[in-house]
């Protein structure tokens, strides 16, 4: 992987990073966040790179997200203070670890139960307090408190706790949702207030209805991970164009057995099984008609039936797949390049940091 080398010289399958393309997505999306003066803090699951998280910094990003401890280390290692990890955290073996990044970062975390806030409290002392959220379901059907008055209460017993702070409330909301998010939120904002609680941080995200965080007028934090690749799914929500998708895997054709038939080398652990409501795994750039039908693990085979012009054996397809953040786990580096031009090659830092 040679940098000036062509991309299509590279051993595939492997994702390829349009350098030009990051920058503007990041550019773009800080640039929306400063108009509105809402404090952007992007989600690094999608690119796991801290030469990326560093850029989108650079940009005026406020901190970083991450969805679990190990990967949060590895940033903290990298010299990233400002972290938030959205993801409830129980149990001993992960509140030692935790303790230890709480002791040199600025740290966040979530919750959204009473055990939680419990295990949380007794791992944690008033000398070096853990700042806790209360994450809250405005319709997402995830993770969260039901109702304004179930955030009311456990922010009450985070901030009871002597080891805790209440840093404030968060939600995954539904893309498009704005108004349902910003009435749970108005809600328990004057709740708190009532109660005399100062809710500091009000933060929601996703990136399919991002530049419509304006429209959460309650909110000081947005979050966002996909925008800065971009991928099929984005762009079927109305996120981002084609022209704005930075990752694509790159795919050799192995076999054409059939005349409509071609088997490429990217299966599940190149493009994942991720549909995401597709009926197909990717969409491939110079064939747009082919459709990626079946994967097994090495194997994608692609229907060829729809195509006038077909790729041949021995040819290199560009594949934008639809869902990036879980390519970025397969791949132990990334290669990015400008113009077909290969500029750097990045060990994907976080890769395989799960728990």
């Amino acid at each position: 992987m040679t940098v000036g080398t062509s991309i299509l010289d590279l051993s595939t399958p492997v994702p390829v990073i349009d350098e030009a393309v990051v920058a503007a997505n990041i550019a773009r999306v800080q640039d929306y966040m400063d108009a509105h003066g809402i404090a952007f803090r992007p989600h690094i699951k999608t690119h796991k790179l801290p030469a990326l998280a560093g850029a989108q910094r650079d940009a005026g990003a406020s901190g970083i997200n991450c969805q679990k401890i190990s990967e949060a280390e590895v940033f903290a290692d990298a010299g990233f203070e400002d972290i938030l990890i959205t993801f409830n955290i129980l149990g001993a073996e992960k509140t030692a670890p935790l303790a230890a990044l709480n002791a040199r970062t600025n740290l966040k975390v979530v919750a959204d139960s009473l055990k939680t806030v419990e295990g949380l409290a007794a791992a944690f002392s008033a000398d070096r307090p853990l700042t806790v959220l209360v994450e809250c379901d405005t319709g997402g059907g995830r993770c969260g408190v039901q109702t304004p008055t179930e955030a009311l209460a456990l922010a009450q017993a985070i901030a009871a706790a002597p080891g805790l702070r209440f840093g404030g409330v968060l939600t995954y909301p539904r893309p498009s949702s704005e108004d349902t998010v910003e009435a749970f939120f108005s809600a328990t904002r004057a709740a708190l207030a009532q109660a005399g609680i100062d809710c500091p941080v009000v933060s929601t995200g996703g990136t399919p209805s991002l530049f419509s965080a304006h429209k959460v007028p309650s909110a000081t934090e947005y979050r966002a991970g996909t925008y800065i690749y971009n991928d099929r799914a984005m762009v079927r929500a109305g996120h981002a164009g084609l022209d704005r998708c930075a990752m694509h895997v790159l795919a050799t054709v192995v076999s054409r057995p059939a005349e409509n038939r071609a088997v490429l080398d990217s299966g599940s652990k190149a493009l994942t099984s991720d549909l995401l409501g597709f009926d197909d795994y990717g969409l491939i750039v110079d064939y747009p008609d082919a459709r990626i039908t079946t994967l097994s693990e090495e194997h994608a085979v692609v229907d060829l039936s729809a195509c006038g012009k077909k790729p041949r054996i021995g040819d290199k397809l560009r594949i934008i797949p639809n869902h990036t953040c879980v390519v970025s786990n397969m791949f132990d580096a990334v290669v990015f390049h400008r113009d077909g031009v290969v500029t750097r090659t990045l060990p994907v830092a976080a890769r395989g940091r799960v728990w």
